[in-house]
């Protein structure tokens, strides 16, 4: 299997990053590096990272820059730049992914696409609860666990079916678009720089769809692995979201639909 990066965003959520990292700790497959893209977090997260670079197996490179408002399109070209695989799998610090979140992306990708996984979003009271057992054993990923906490019955709880066959099946069926979201997609690194990685200009709201269209628009199909591709998103609020980050975000969308733009001149130096 050729060499795989999982980039870690990251932002002063120190509590929900370990659960994270346990996580990763639990995966199926090993040989992987991560790169966390931190985006200016303080003392408490790197205090994290340091003691899961000292004690734990799993292979990690901390990528910081100051903080300076919403800068994660920076901070994850950075990351890019600094990986050495050549399939990247993006993730955020605040998702836990099942035991088989790596293994699973490997065996789906193809070339010329990019995957889009799916995550199921916890209350916050659930996000509180889980412990570093729940995830080593996997219970936490366990239908009849979630409900006994607290989680309310929906279909939704069918993401954590396994079977090749309903997968597929759920895949072909859904109504959600296949689109680059960054809690759970991957693709080629060769892909990702041909397109100059993230727009910079962006901020919150949009900038990985942005960034999957101009994927799409070089020719690169997004394959939708929602309920093959797995993890559980810790509950937080976003308190960090104007309005005027949301509208100069999708003139940028715009632009790239309309132009139908594979390249921007915002992204990799």
């Amino acid at each position: 299997m050729s060499s795989v990066s999982v980039i870690l965003s990251t932002y002063n959520q120190p509590d929900w990053l370990v659960k994270a990292l346990w996580g990763f700790e639990q995966q199926t497959y090993k040989d992987f590096e991560i790169i966390i893209a931190d985006d200016g977090s303080g003392s408490e997260t790197k205090a994290v990272i340091d003691n899961f670079q000292k004690k734990s197996n799993l292979r990690i490179k901390h990528v910081w820059q100051e903080d300076d408002g919403f800068r994660k399109t920076v901070i994850l070209n950075k990351a890019i730049m600094a990986s050495e695989g050549e399939y990247l799998i993006f993730s955020d610090g605040d998702c836990i992914p099942r035991n088989d979140l790596v293994v699973r992306h490997i065996e789906l990708r193809r070339s010329g696409c990019f995957l889009s996984g799916g995550y199921f979003k916890l209350p916050e009271h659930v996000s509180q609860i889980i412990s570093k057992e729940d995830i080593q054993t996997q219970r936490c990923f366990d239908t009849d666990w979630l409900i006994e906490k607290g989680v309310k019955k929906s279909f939704k709880l069918n993401k954590f079916s396994k079977g090749e066959l309903k997968e597929r099946l759920l895949n072909t069926l859904t109504p959600t678009k296949a689109t680059w979201d960054g809690n759970n997609a991957s693709g080629w690194r060769k892909d990702i720089l041909n397109v100059n990685g993230f727009d910079e200009r962006m901020e919150y709201g949009g900038e990985d769809r942005e960034f999957g269209e101009r994927l799409m628009n070089s020719g690169i199909k997004a394959v939708q692995a929602r309920y093959g591709l797995i993890t559980l998103h810790l509950h937080h609020e976003r308190g960090y979201v104007k309005p005027e980050m949301i509208e100069k975000n999708n003139k940028i969308r715009r632009e790239t639909r309309r132009n139908k733009a594979t390249r921007t001149e915002f992204g990799i130096k």
